[in-house]
């Protein structure tokens, strides 16, 4: 423990120190230079403190919120000055030998000075993540995405060819500030044309009363034909906090299963329902949460011991992860399944179509949108709300639509 923050005080000093050398050589005034120190350390004292008072029984607050967004606008930056800065003093140091054994240049003139272009081009580049922080709490975070997928199958039954769902997915309504935006979010929902809607958990960030100024807001999505079905995430669970006593954690575990049936949702427990259209039916399956690094709580072989081989089936499962290590080589044969958790991390970079990219991929092989392997696919919700950094750069809010079409495999 001790070790760790001697060396997260290390990183903390690293990262001030090139910070201030880019400012230090494009500004000669000392009164700046000064105030920029006094700002740093007054940041950081606050920072330190704010986290320090976070209380375990409370779980995350506004406050803490606020923090985390404050910490991420004042580091992340920062970050990228000393990446640059550091990979010039590499070439300097290099420059340095160069100049000592090859040229023998004076002592004094040795090491090269560090270029003010170098330092511009850091502070140019530390705007970027700055400037798109900025953004994303401020509006990022409520710029609703309705992204519409179609997915063909050939063993899918005839009357469900077109069948649409709409998925929604980690909500996290504790997190929410502006009625208005969420208001908007659930009209897009409503205007979607669809048959059937899938709430694919986390409803909550810890506590069943979060929820509770967003019921009657939630209880505007309409009816659907097919039905309105959920399964829970692993924030449900409300195991990221210290609870006062087991009896206490299993009332609000209890609260927050219930807030499911509040909105008009079905929640399914490691359990399955056929949804019939016509002559023909598919099994819908829905487990508790199964994820890698997380709760494993999912029972994928009771949910569908009922089920028949043959049957086309759609699983909810909250986190990706699940379909990684389980799901797709089920000898059942699921043929999509539909997950959430990852928020894309929140931050990335996304041009539909062409290019994604965001630190969520180097934790989960599948962390937003559709993915196939072996004729069967997942589909991960980048998420309703969010959580921790209050906003989104990159990575927007989603609203899903998946259309079901009978055919060959086309992802």
């Amino acid at each position: 423990m001790i070790l760790r923050f001697v060396i997260l005080c290390a990183l903390f000093l690293l990262i001030e120190f090139y910070s201030y050398q880019a400012f230090r050589t494009l500004i000669k005034l000392r009164w700046v230079l000064t105030a920029y120190q006094i700002i740093s350390a007054l940041l950081l004292v606050f920072i330190i403190y704010s986290f320090s008072q976070v209380d375990r029984s409370v779980g995350q607050t506004k406050q803490f919120m606020f923090t985390t967004g404050l910490m991420l606008l004042v580091y992340v930056p920062k970050i990228v000055i000393t990446l640059v800065l550091f990979s010039e003093d590499i070439f300097r140091i290099g420059a340095s030998i160069l100049n000592y054994f090859i040229y023998n240049a004076p002592r004094k003139e040795m090491m090269p000075e560090r270029r003010k272009f170098v330092s511009q081009i850091a502070l140019g580049l530390a705007a970027v993540p700055f400037l798109s922080l900025i953004y994303g709490i401020f509006e990022g975070k409520y710029n609703f995405k309705v992204i519409k997928q179609t997915i063909f199958f050939p063993d899918l039954p005839d009357a469900f060819d077109g069948f649409k769902i709409t998925q929604i997915s980690d909500v996290h309504s504790g997190s929410f500030d502006n009625p208005e935006k969420i208001n908007y979010a659930i009209d897009l929902i409503n205007e979607q044309e669809s048959d059937m809607i899938l709430f694919t958990g986390d409803i909550v960030n810890t506590h069943a009363k979060e929820m509770y100024p967003w019921l009657e807001t939630f209880n505007r999505i309409k009816e659907y034909k097919y039905g309105k079905f959920s399964v829970l995430g692993n924030h449900d669970y409300g195991e990221y906090v210290t609870w006062s006593s087991e009896k206490e954690k299993r009332e609000n575990f209890e609260a927050i299963k219930n807030l499911y049936g509040q909105i008009g949702f079905d929640l399914m427990l490691n359990e399955h329902r056929y949804i019939q259209k016509g002559d023909d039916k598919i099994a819908l399956i829905g487990v508790e949460n199964w994820g890698a690094n997380f709760k494993k709580a999912g029972d994928l072989n009771k949910a569908s011991e009922q089920v028949n081989q043959d049957d086309f089936k759609v699983l909810m499962s909250h986190d990706p992860s699940h379909w990684e290590y389980e799901v797709k080589k089920h000898p059942k044969n699921f043929h999509l399944t539909l997950s959430g958790h990852t928020h894309g991390m929140q931050f990335g970079i996304e041009i539909p179509g062409y290019f994604k990219w965001s630190l969520a991929q180097y934790i989960y092989k599948q962390w937003a949108g559709l993915y196939e392997e072996s004729k069967r696919y997942v589909y991960v919700n980048r998420g309703f709300g969010f959580h921790a950094y209050p906003g989104r750069v990159g990575i927007m809010p989603e609203i899903t639509v998946i259309e079901l079409k009978k055919g060959n495999n086309v992802a």
